[in-house]
This record gives structure tokens, sequence and C-alpha cells, in this order.
């Protein structure tokens, strides 16, 4: 029966006794562990900011714009070609079931000012379902009434960005502000939302009813006309079969004909987010395969190390087997010992790439999240790395014949 106690003790003496060889020989795996943690984590938290930034748009996006203008064969960008109304987010958010809210956006960057102060700043026109689409709350006051958008009401919600820099510590709930120099009355102020992933301050905005926008604040050449219509579908999956039926109800209320092309474009955000996280998923892997080589390298100066260890350590062995040591005693004994030092260096990894990770989050703009499972991950696979290596060496030594280990000096 194997005494794994006595062997682990033996291992441990082993090691100390070539306290500076063992800690350059471990050197590979704790490297290999370390840059492991930190590749993982730097892709974990890519992936992380990501389903954010999801979060902050919100989820299950669908987004219409109008479509490319083409003027003696010089095309515009999209939006050029002013063809998307309110009312038809309306007419899909009623028709298309896999649909669930639709709200009209208009843009326009504009100087807000308030008293002495001024701030430049992006206004929104647009009502209450974007900030439900959104998941936008407010941090106090209410949203547009009913009456707001009806009768194109000078009112306006405010995002924290706004507050700070035109009232300071001056609750700004009924105050007036003028934008393109007239009155708009705060009606309310939204929970901050800080940066999105792209950097952009998404509490540097004011919304006012997109009924105000079209008519009094940014005009539009026809009734109705929006920039682009939000629309959140029931869930993800629904957005993949809502776009059809979408391009199929826009092209009937445009009356566009067979052969004439969209005078929109749909963008399936939940799309381009998912392929966003899977090519972030395939970067981590890549960078957690290239950071493992490091971790083989480590191994095969473990093995190397193991197999001067049998041929130092040759006359020991002759003399164990002399008094009864089997040869799988012998082969468990150098087992041992190469796992102990992968696992110290394994440990030694784990601590390393802990703080590397930290520092890597503290001093540069790449995100880096640890997870317990890209921790276990690199140790677990040191070990591995540790018995694999070590076979060979435990195995030569097993099979060295006593009387001749006895001789050798």
């Amino acid at each position: 029966m194997i005494d794994i106690k006595t062997i682990f003790s033996i291992a441990v003496r082993a090691i100390k006794a070539n306290k500076m060889r063992s800690i350059l020989t471990s050197l590979g795996i704790i490297i290999g562990v370390a840059a492991v943690i930190v590749m993982l984590a730097i892709g974990n938290g890519a992936q992380i900011s990501i389903q954010n930034e999801m979060k902050t748009m919100g989820s299950n996006l669908i987004i219409v714009r109008s479509g490319v203008a083409t003027s003696s064969g010089a095309r515009g960008g999209h939006g050029s070609q002013p063809t998307m109304k309110a009312a038809d987010g309306d007419a899909i958010q009623e028709k298309i079931s896999a649909i669930r809210l639709a709200a009209p956006i208009l843009e326009e960057t504009a100087q807000i000012v308030y008293g002495n102060a001024n701030w430049s700043t992006g206004i929104t026109g647009t009502d209450n379902r974007m900030f439900e689409i959104k998941d936008w709350d407010l941090a106090y006051g209410r949203l547009f009434s009913e009456s707001d958008v009806k009768n194109a009401a000078k009112t306006a919600i405010l995002g924290k960005t706004v507050v700070n820099e035109l009232f300071g510590d001056v609750d700004p709930l009924g105050k007036t502000i003028r934008i393109k120099g007239m009155p708009f009355q705060v009606i309310g102020v939204l929970v901050g939302r800080g940066q999105s992933g792209m950097g952009q301050d998404q509490d540097d905005a004011v919304f006012i009813p997109i009924s105000t926008a079209q008519k009094k604040v940014m005009g539009t050449m026809f009734p109705d006309q929006v920039r682009f219509i939000m629309l959140q579908a029931v869930d993800s999956q629904s957005t993949y079969t809502a776009q059809d039926e979408i391009k199929q109800l826009l092209r009937q209320r445009h009356n566009l004909g067979l052969n004439k092309e969209d005078d929109f474009v749909i963008m399936n955000l939940t799309q381009m987010m998912e392929m966003m996280e899977n090519s972030t998923r395939i970067m981590t892997i890549l960078l957690g395969s290239i950071a493992s080589i490091s971790l083989l390298v480590g191994g095969i100066g473990i093995m190397n190390i193991m197999l001067v260890s049998v041929t130092e350590r040759t006359r020991e062995i002759g003399i164990r087997m002399a008094i009864g040591a089997k040869s799988w005693d012998i082969r468990w004994q150098f087992l041992t010992e190469s796992l102990v030092l992968s696992l110290i260096g394994g440990l030694a990894g784990v601590v390393i790439g802990l703080v590397g990770a930290e520092l890597v989050a503290h001093f540069s703009t790449l995100p880096a999240k640890v997870s317990i499972f890209y921790v276990l991950l690199p140790f677990s696979f040191a070990g591995l790395v540790g018995l694999f290596f070590g076979f060979y060496p435990a195995y030569k030594a097993s099979l060295l014949n006593p009387i001749n280990a006895l001789r050798y000096e």
C-alpha cells in the first residue's frame, strides 16, 4: 500500500534540498499560469464590457434608419433620404407581434442656456417608449405626458451631466432652460449611467417630446419625419424573424415597387452584439492558448530537471529498492515531486496573475475581470503538466536495476 504522507514528505525534502534549482524549475509554470490568468481576465473583461454596453443600449434592439439618397450619380450616407416617419414605428409596433415597442428618434446638437451658464449637448426628440426600451429610470420628476406630446409642449428631461454643468447643486426641477433661444421647463432628471463602452457620456443629453422637436426645435422637410426608429423585440430570437416582416411592412407603406430599392436600412443590434461577443470569446481562447505555451515550456523544464534528479539520486533509488521499495513506490515518489513543483509554481503564478490583472485594469484602458474559473483552469492545467512531464523521469527511475543502482557513483 502506498504511503502518500511519507511520499509527500520525501518529495518536499528533496525540493527543499535544492531550493534555487526548484525555483528556477518552477519559473516556467509561474510565468505560464500568471500569463494565462491575465490574458483570460482581459478577454473576460471585454465580454463583460460588451454585455454592459448592451444593457445600457437596451435589449433586443432593432434600428430602422432612413435610406441612402442618390442625386446625379452621387450617393449620400444612411439617413440622407428622409423617408422614415414616427407613424412607421407605430405601424410596426401595432402590426408585427414580434415587436414590443417602437420609439421615434430625432437628434441634433445645440447650445442650451440657464442663467449665465451654457452647455453644448445632444438634443433628442422622442417619447416615453425610448426610456422603457433603454430601461432608463428617472431620478426624480416625471416623464412626458400625453398632453406634452400632443401639444408639442416645451418640456425637457435632463441627463445628470447637463444638470451638473448648468445647475450645479441647484434643483433643476421646474426651472426654465433655453434651447435655441426657446424656453423649456425641466420636468425630470434621469438616473446617471456614466460612459458607454465606446467612451460616450450617456448622461450628456437633453430629451424633449418628438412633436416639439419636429415642429419647433429641429424642423423637418416632411411632416412627422424622424431620423430613425428604435425597436425592441419581445426576445433576442424575435429580432431575426422580425426583420423580414419589418421590411415587407415598410415597403408596403412607402409604396415601393418590385424593382425599387429599399428607402430604409434595418440594423439588428442584437446580431451585431452577438457577433462582437463571439469575436471576443474567440480572442479570449486564442490569448489563453498562446499563454498556455509557457506552461508547456515549464513542463519541459520540469522533465529535464527530474531526469537530472534521477541521475543524481541513482544510488538512493538502489538503496530504497534493496530494502523493499517496489517499482511503483519509486514511480510515485518522482511523480509526486514533479506534481509538487508544478503546484507550487501554479500557486505563485495565481498570485502574480491576480496582481497582474489588477494592475492592467488600473493602469490601462484594457478591461480585466478575473473569475474563479479562469483561476482554477490554469492552476489545474499546471498540475496536469507536472504529472505528464514527470511521468517519463518517474518511469525511468522505477526501471533501474537495484544492483547497478547501488554500484553507481
